[in-house]
């Protein structure tokens, strides 16, 4: 295998160049955060709408496809990563041949697609909720029939928010069911009655160094992430077994950098691991203000090769996602006057232009002496802003 420069050694600011695949609100702070330790930062956009341009160093903004924009990329960035899984593994794998690549493009292909990721988890022994792999309608029948209850069928690939999901009650006709969904290969999984959903963010350093952040608590509001609470409440030994199994997963990936593990928790107290983000995540956005390291800053560490920071929380915290219904118009923002009346609450936009559906616009941390009452102030502004957009 090529031995790429510095693969083993520390690329110290301000002599790297952090290449980011993806220009979406995860490359923004990704690249705040790098400016912050003086670290330069090239955007590779892939010719999407790019939050992250307003705040690169350089921007790229063509197809992942387009192969002077591949050359241009690994010309200039010393080290690279990404802001979103759903890239072309062929992308990847070219990236990796030119310019060191972390997480390894292994890693982002298995949880970019929901049946590589399932084989992984079931290969590796942790523990998951019971799957079937479907390409028919036969197939699907098949596995309708073994589970005999509820269930939900997703998309093998490009699936997030919801998005590519079909719940099923276990009575349905799986040839009509099959017929219209817009998908050759998809995953049926057991409908889990959990508890509470929760996640937890994991660093692993390029010696193999891991931390691992205090779990937070999901709440979600149409498929999306509405609020996350942390710490979780939930038993010590909980937040510890998550933390362990975060831990098998980064260990078996191999993984560099930053990766997001949501689980269900059962009403008996174990865990299932849902999904892996191999990146930063929506639900560690409360680290920016919540925690000795973020997990922005937490990611280029690990890339760049330098010793990870301390994930300590330093105060509870809920973070809110402002999403596009917030706006009483595309491009009318929220009366953000009463957050700012909080002396405990920290705003976050991401730069986007107009408000359509439920986009992710930005997010607040609400700081607090406990999280239950964070998370009362957190809900009363979002009320408020509901109400004035309707």
């Amino acid at each position: 295998m090529q031995q790429h420069l510095h693969e083993s050694i520390p690329l110290h600011p301000p002599h790297c160049v952090v290449g980011v695949i993806g220009g979406g609100q995860l490359g923004r702070m990704l690249a705040l955060a790098a400016r912050r330790m003086g670290v330069r930062t090239v955007i590779w956009t892939g010719g999407l709408e790019a939050p992250a341009v307003e705040v690169a160093d350089e921007v790229i903004d063509l197809p992942f496809d387009d192969p002077a924009a591949l050359d241009r990329f690994c010309a200039t960035a010393t080290v690279a990563t990404v802001e979103f899984e759903n890239i072309p593994r062929e992308t990847l794998e070219a990236v990796a041949a030119k310019t060191p690549l972390h997480p390894s493009p292994s890693a982002i292909s298995i949880c970019q697609n929901r049946e590589r990721e399932k084989e992984f988890l079931r290969q590796n022994d942790i523990p998951h909720t019971w799957f079937a792999v479907i390409s028919s309608a036969e197939d699907l029948a098949a596995a309708m029939a073994e589970l005999n209850g509820p269930a939900v069928l997703k998309t093998a690939a490009f699936g997030y928010d919801g998005k590519g999901q079909l719940k099923l009650e276990g009575n349905e006709n799986p040839t009509e069911i099959w017929e219209t969904f817009e998908s050759d290969r998809a995953v049926l999984e057991a409908w889990v009655p959990f508890e509470r959903e929760l996640s937890i963010m994991a660093a692993r350093s390029s010696d193999g160094t891991i931390v691992t952040y205090d779990p937070a608590e999901n709440r979600h509001r149409h498929h999306i992430l509405d609020v996350s609470i942390v710490p979780a409440r939930v038993s010590l030994s909980v937040s510890i077994e998550a933390a362990e199994i975060a831990r098998r997963i980064a260990e078996a990936l191999d993984y560099r950098g930053i990766l997001g593990v949501e689980f269900f928790l059962n009403h008996d107290g174990t865990l299932l691991v849902n999904e892996i983000a191999p990146r930063p995540h929506n639900s560690g956005h409360h680290t920016l203000d919540a925690c000795a390291t973020s997990q922005f800053e937490q990611q280029l560490r690990a890339v760049i090769g330098l010793p990870l920071g301390s994930p300590r929380l330093l105060s509870p915290v809920v973070m809110l996602n402002l999403l596009g219904d917030f706006w009483p118009a595309e491009t009318t923002p929220p009366n953000w006057l009463p957050l700012f009346e909080d002396e405990e609450a920290f705003l976050h936009l991401y730069g986007k232009r107009r408000a359509i559906g439920r986009r992710k616009m930005g997010h607040a941390n609400f700081l607090g002496a406990d999280a239950d009452e964070a998370l009362s102030r957190a809900e009363g502004l979002k009320l408020l802003w509901l109400d004035a957009a309707k």
